[in-house]
């Protein structure tokens, strides 16, 4: 009997049918194999008398890191460990993202620039720095500041209270930890009050404004009389080396710089191409009305430009965290290094780099969720 035009295809030709039946068997094989490598594992380790767990990271560390913000030190766990090499990641990849971004617009706008010189010294920068391996550049930069750095006997001092050598950089520190909490949350209210007025009628902000900067001179007064919260130690020379303040490491700044220069090279094509992306049009509109070169940068340009530079804008900054692993090479203590000497001592490698993976992945989720939730705001302005 012939069918007719309107009869439904069998049950297993239809599109949905095929498509779950696809999703179950990938789901059948990903189960498989991960219980294959995951019995493998075990019986591995199994062999080689290696328990399963993340129970040592309440063992007792008996190295040293050296310069860490949370204040470990020989005899603490190794969770306090991981902690302080997180600490050390975040805090060289948010100075390298602020100063590549700054340096990356310089020579982004003298790559745009009329004059010949600042024209050809920024194109000579981008071809030389974004071509060289990353690597190469930390080793470089490392190596080249302690060997051409001052000593510490001969160290360039700024005030008295900051001083540059081979051993890195001295600066004054807070003596007191409450200081610094203090001082967070002083910024973080001012920035909230001031964001807030943003929204507000002209009026109420002005007020608003007018109670915080009360607010700020009451916490100045506070700061003036509680001399024991906000102790500074001073460095000072002693020796061949200094006491007091703290020690910005040449590990610290040789990693920094490579990791500056060059993502800069690469932020400052992104911009370049992003005020290229951005119709002449609006620029001659703007000189109509009398803006000079600069106000319409800021208010013109560069709002319009945002479109085009956030997303890979935010790839250059993920991809700067991540290459923060390469510190490994000239012995900067950050995640990676920490987890190298803490597989060494416990053998502990799947839990450690499972720990590690986790971390890099928590961070890189938390800079694209910013970002897009920046570039969400931005469109939505039209």
């Amino acid at each position: 009997m012939e069918m007719y035009r309107g009869a439904l295809p069998p049950r297993w030709k239809r599109p949905l049918f095929q498509g779950l039946l696809a999703q179950l068997l990938l789901a059948l094989v990903l189960t498989i194999a991960f219980i294959f490598f995951y019995q493998n594992a075990a019986v591995n380790l199994q062999d080689h008398h290696l328990g399963f767990g993340f129970d040592f990271l309440f063992g007792q560390a008996s190295f040293n890191l050296g310069e860490n913000l949370v204040g470990f030190a020989p005899g603490d766990n190794f969770w306090k460990a991981l902690l302080a090499g997180v600490t050390n990641t975040l805090l060289v990849s948010v100075f390298s993202i602020v100063l590549a971004s700054i340096i990356g617009l310089a020579v982004a706008m003298a790559r745009l620039s009329s004059n010949v010189l600042a024209r050809g010294l920024s194109w000579i920068y981008i071809e030389i720095f974004r071509n060289v391996p990353l690597l190469l550049q930390i080793i470089f930069w490392y190596e080249f500041y302690t060997a051409f750095g001052p000593s510490a006997k001969q160290a360039f001092s700024v005030l008295d209270a900051f001083f540059v050598s081979n051993r890195g950089v001295n600066i004054p520190v807070l003596e007191n930890t409450a200081g610094y909490l203090m001082l967070a949350t002083f910024a973080v209210t001012m920035f909230a009050v001031m964001l807030g007025c943003r929204k507000l009628e002209r009026r109420k902000a002005r007020i608003m404004r007018g109670y915080a900067w009360v607010f700020a001179a009451v916490i100045l007064l506070y700061i003036q009389f509680e001399s024991d919260i906000f102790a500074i130690s001073i460095p000072v020379q002693k020796g061949f080396g200094f006491s007091g303040g703290a020690n910005i490491s040449p590990e610290f700044i040789g990693l920094a710089l490579g990791l500056t220069i060059y993502t800069s090279a690469f932020i400052a094509e992104i911009i370049r191409g992003g005020i290229l992306g951005v119709d002449y049009g609006q620029v001659e509109a703007a000189a109509s009305i009398g803006l000079g070169r600069l106000h319409t940068l800021r208010l013109v340009v560069l709002p319009q430009a945002a479109r085009i530079i956030i997303p890979p804008l935010g790839s250059e900054y993920l991809s700067l965290v991540k290459n923060s692993s390469l510190a490994v090479a000239i012995g900067y203590p950050d995640i990676v290094r920490v987890g190298s000497v803490i597989i060494a001592g416990t053998g502990r490698t799947i839990e450690t780099i499972a720990i590690i993976m986790a971390i890099y992945l928590l961070i890189s989720l938390s800079i694209s969720w910013a970002l897009n939730r920046y570039y969400q705001s931005i469109m939505a302005k039209g």
